[in-house]
């Protein structure tokens, strides 16, 4: 059974940053791709960035160009979310996913607030 387990979420004055992290247990997730999507109240989920676990290859929202960074460690099997320059318009829900062959598995979300 895959279980992702987020944490790192919190309140943060416009400009800060904070650093989630996704810690994955219950398979070995060589062949997955892991991301981050956010859910702002009243919204629907959007996708954040991805990582490939294998090769390591990354992609991103438009929106978080430039400030985020999502990279993972083999050893922990954790993947990170590294945001920089945030904004107001990042509060929402975030939540880890994993991906393989169509099978998704989703964390039970970790909180990000940015004030102005």
């Amino acid at each position: 059974q895959v279980q992702l387990v987020e944490s790192g979420g919190g309140l943060v004055q416009a400009g800060g940053s904070l650093r989630l992290s996704c810690a994955a247990s219950g398979r070995t997730f060589s062949s997955y791709v892991m991301g981050w999507f956010r859910q702002a109240p009243g919204k629907e989920r959007e996708f954040v960035a991805a990582i490939r676990w294998s090769g390591g290859s990354t992609s991103y929202v438009d929106s978080v160009k430039g400030r985020f960074t999502i990279s993972r460690d083999n050893a922990k099997n954790t993947v990170y979310l590294q945001m920089n320059s945030l904004k107001p318009e990042d509060t929402a829900v975030y939540y880890c996913n994993a991906r393989v062959a169509g099978t998704g598995y989703w964390g039970q979300g970790t909180q990000v607030t940015v004030s102005s």
